[in-house]
């Protein structure tokens, strides 16, 4: 059985008609309802229609917000519901996303001064919660996928924060339609490109970290020398996280304690005190601040 996200928007869509088309008898389908816009639960009955009309079990899904960016608190809701629903009735779940998706966000996070992992593509299947999320339209355009709803008679929903120039994306978005000189197949590929160099720094900094680090006395200890700049930030982020277990670090914060420890100095980080000790560093819980 394969699991499919429809929101009613031409690319679910799409992956819906799609799907059903090449797996009869064998797709399921949940909408979530984040509860955001009262036109929410008009558009999951009308893709639940769709999918009556093709023999899709289909499932409306609700939950609470969690605290945070409104955009980003959304995505979580989504991808929570989802891996719950999925984890006893299909072992992957398919989202829409396609390659206009890959250059929206390389251009969102290339405004952002992202390095290599920020700029990598989205992974075409990952873990999510028991299950394995999916991604089967990376190599299609929004284009293509919109006339595959209009040959269908089906007119497809329109979120209005799409066009809501209050969001990073909606202003990509509205870049890219109106840039010729920014064509979002070619951005794609360079995600896709960079998303390759980015599994190979991560296998290198696998490799450096079995070879480099060990624990000695409760410390992590790492000799970084002769390697690569962007290994060595790697090699710290990860020291760092074996002793404190904690959020991504910030990488300005990063590249400060980097050039501290290249100095041969000393500095502390997200609860961790960092230390340049002959050719080796040394990575250990800070001690707490004394109250006055």
């Amino acid at each position: 059985m394969l699991g499919l996200a429809v929101s009613g928007g031409p690319d679910s869509l799409a992956l819906l008609l799609l799907a059903a088309a090449a797996f009869p008898g064998r797709v399921i389908a949940a909408t979530v309802d984040h509860g955001l816009r009262p036109e929410a639960a008009e558009e999951a009955r009308f893709v639940g229609e769709i999918c009556a009309a093709r023999g899709v079990p289909h499932t409306v899904l609700t939950g609470a917000l969690p605290a945070g960016n409104l955009q980003e608190s959304a995505r979580e809701l989504r991808y929570a519901l989802l891996a719950e629903w999925a984890r006893d009735r299909a072992p992957h779940v398919a989202t829409g996303h396609q390659q206009d998706d890959l250059a929206e966000t390389l251009l969102m996070r290339a405004r952002r001064g992202a390095g290599v992992s920020g700029l990598a593509a989205m992974h075409s299947a990952r873990p999510l919660g028991g299950v394995t999320l999916i991604r089967p339209l990376l190599g299609w355009s929004r284009a293509a996928l919109e006339a595959i709803v209009a040959a269908a008679g089906l007119t497809p929903v329109h979120d209005p924060s799409n066009r809501d120039p209050r969001f990073d994306r909606a202003r990509m978005r509205h870049l890219l339609a109106e840039s010729p000189e920014l064509p979002a197949d070619r951005l794609a590929l360079a995600a896709r490109n960079l998303r390759h160099a980015e599994d190979a720094l991560a296998w290198a900094t696998e490799r450096e970290w079995q070879a480099r680090g060990r624990i000695d006395a409760g410390c992590v200890v790492l000799d970084a020398r002769g390697l690569p700049y962007e290994l060595r930030r790697r090699l710290v982020e990860r020291a760092v996280q074996s002793v404190c277990a904690g959020p991504a670090l910030r990488g300005e914060s990063l590249d400060r304690l980097l050039a501290t420890l290249d100095a041969g100095g000393t500095g502390t980080i997200a609860g961790v005190k960092a230390g340049a000790k002959y050719a080796e560093w040394r990575f250990s819980a800070a001690p707490a601040r004394r109250s006055h």
